[in-house]
Formats: structure tokens, C-alpha cells, sequence
């Protein structure tokens, strides 16, 4: 697998040039901000995105709203599973960091010792924003978003190839999407289980918000006018 790293004509090895080249021009702040968006700041973004996203759904209720936080549920559980199928990927192709095999990198993280290929990074915040995608169309599309310009950092912060970013983007959208429907299956009656529980039903559903409230209140209030325009 060695042949992924050598440069020549290799259009991956030229796109990480041309992007990385990005970081030599900018200023040493912008350098620094990137640094931390993309180690950090995209995928607590998008983890932001996931809880605002559970705090909309719960405060406006509505029949599905057990399955829509079960989706919502999958989207970190993704992820995690994501990144175990990843170790075994970069075990077998033992791809090296670009900066290892190539020069005049402006590399913004220092110490990355690990495999490059495919990404943990790309392949996290894909699955993330894949899931949230699946709960909520509006969310997961910013959160898509966030992941396309996070794959971008890496490859701008000297770390990764492209491929190494896209071969992230890939997985993560194949465990998102191929595992959802076993997820969901499992998911909506745990969720649901919930939902019905005294003390946890506020993870699901915000309180006034019961099923079926939105209506016995209206026709109680109802029934006491007509009580009262009768009497008079």
C-alpha cells in the first residue's frame, strides 16, 4: 500500500499540496483557529447540532417523536461504531502520514503517529451529521455541511491525503445508512419505553406535551362554558 503515498503524478499527492499550500500563505491566528476547528471545534459543533436538534424535537412533541430522538440516538452511536470498523482498515493499509513520506508540508498538528488512511476524524463527523440527516432534514443538512468542511481542514492542516478524508466520508455514510434500519428497529421501542416512564418521559416528550393532552384540555374547557351558558 505503500504506492497510496508516493507523489509523481499522483493527483491526491497534488490536491494535498495545493490545499495544504493554503496554510503556508495564511497568517500564524488563522493557522491557529483552523488548528482547533479541526481538531475540536467542527465536531462539537456538530454535536451541538445533535442535542439542539433533541431539545426542538422534545419540546414539540408530536407522534413521532420517539422515533426521531431514536434516530437521533444512532447518529453518536454511528460514529462509534464507524470508528471500530476504521481500526481494522488502517491495520491492513498501513498508509503513513503525508508528512512522513513528503516535504514542505506546513503541518499544524504535531505528534500524529497513527495510520492516515481512512481518516477518524472525516469518519466521525460524517456518521454524525449522516444520522442527523435521517432524524432531521434541516439539521443534518447544515451538519453535512460542517463534515465537508472539516474533511477540508484536515487535508489543509497537513495530516491527511484527500482520499484518506473521502475514504472517512465513505464509511461513515456506509454505517450511518446501512445499519440505520437495524438501529431503528432497536431503538424506537427502547425510545418509546421511555417516552411512556414517569420520571424519564421528559427525555422524549417536554412536559404538557403528553399525547393527547392538546385535546382533552380544549373540549374540557368546552364542556365547562356550555355548562355555565346554560345555567345562565
Amino acid at each position: 500500500m505503500a504506492g497510496l503515498a508516493e507523489s509523481g503524478s499522483n493527483p491526491d499527492v497534488d490536491l494535498l499540496y495545493d490545499i495544504n499550500g493554503l496554510a503556508k500563505d495564511a497568517p500564524a491566528w488563522s493557522d491557529r483557529v483552523m488548528e482547533y476547528v479541526g481538531e475540536y471545534g467542527l465536531l462539537l459543533g456538530i454535536v451541538l447540532l445533535v442535542v439542539w436538534c433533541w431539545w426542538s424535537v422534545r419540546r414539540r412533541g408530536g407522534e413521532d417523536a420517539a422515533s426521531t430522538v431514536a434516530a437521533l440516538v444512532w447518529a453518536p452511536l454511528a460514529a462509534g461504531i464507524a470508528v471500530l470498523v476504521n481500526v481494522p482498515i488502517r491495520g491492513f493499509v498501513e498508509r503513513p502520514r503525508p508528512f512522513l513520506d513528503h516535504q514542505g508540508l506546513e503541518v499544524l498538528v504535531q505528534g500524529k503517529t497513527d495510520y492516515s488512511f481512512v481518516s477518524d476524524h472525516a469518519t466521525i463527523v460524517m456518521a454524525m451529521a449522516v444520522g442527523l440527516f435521517v432524524a432531521h432534514r434541516a439539521y443534518g443538512l447544515v451538519a453535512l455541511v460542517l463534515a465537508l468542511f472539516g474533511g477540508f481542514i484536515r487535508v489543509y492542516m497537513g495530516v491527511h491525503y484527500p482520499t484518506d478524508v473521502v475514504g472517512g466520508f465513505a464509511l461513515g455514510t456506509a454505517v450511518a445508512l446501512l445499519l440505520s434500519p437495524l438501529a431503528m428497529a432497536l431503538l424506537t421501542p427502547l425510545v418509546k419505553a421511555v417516552e411512556r416512564s414517569p420520571r424519564a418521559g421528559w427525555l422524549v416528550r417536554g412536559r404538557g406535551r403528553a399525547e393527547g393532552e392538546d385535546t382533552v384540555i380544549p373540549e374540557a374547557r368546552t364542556e365547562r362554558t356550555s355548562e355555565r351558558d346554560l345555567a345562565a
